[in-house]
């Protein structure tokens, strides 16, 4: 699935290809609550690293967050990209991984397909002011999951284009 994105100031506009299309996993980290979750999550979607395309290039900066590892503190190979007019959160990028780029859902403009049901990861993070919810199709998780971005979309049938990694 195509998909375009743009910051809100408009200074950046960028499209991808997307194989893991649907906003189903919120993140309650928090570098991504704090970089990227107005509600206390952010979703990311899964896509084609080599099918983004660019406007605004100019007016990007690169954040790596520093992960605290209990005795030392190391900065992570992600880099987080992200609009310096405005500070929209973009998309995420880790050369660990260097065929998949993760867009931020909140800066898609394209309609997103309805996700079947919600998936709230690394809860045992979450703010205490997050109120997390708790429906028929919300499914819950202090850490990772095991199923990839690319596997819940295999098992909803909702894989677009043939996955790779996530």
């Amino acid at each position: 699935m195509k998909l375009e994105g743009s910051c809100h100031c408009g200074q950046v506009r960028f499209s991808c290809d997307a194989y893991a299309p649907a906003p189903f996993m919120h993140c309650y980290c928090s570098i991504c609550r704090k970089t990227a979750g107005g509600s206390g999550s952010a979703i990311n979607l899964g896509a084609h690293a080599d099918t983004l395309e660019v406007e605004g290039r100019e007016h990007l900066g690169v954040y790596h967050a520093h992960i605290d590892d209990g005795d030392e503190c190391r900065i992570s190979s992600g880099q987080r990209h992200f609009c310096t007019g405005c500070g929209s959160a973009l998309w995420l990028f880790d050369p660990q991984w260097p065929e998949l780029v993760h867009p931020h859902a909140s800066a898609i403009d394209t309609p997103l397909p309805s996700p079947p049901e919600r998936v709230h990861i690394l809860l045992d993070s979450k703010a205490n002011w997050v109120q997390v919810p708790q429906g028929r199709h919300d499914r819950h998780f202090d850490a990772f999951p095991e199923e990839s971005l690319e596997d819940w979309h295999r098992r909803q049938g909702l894989l677009d284009g043939g996955g790779e990694g996530g």
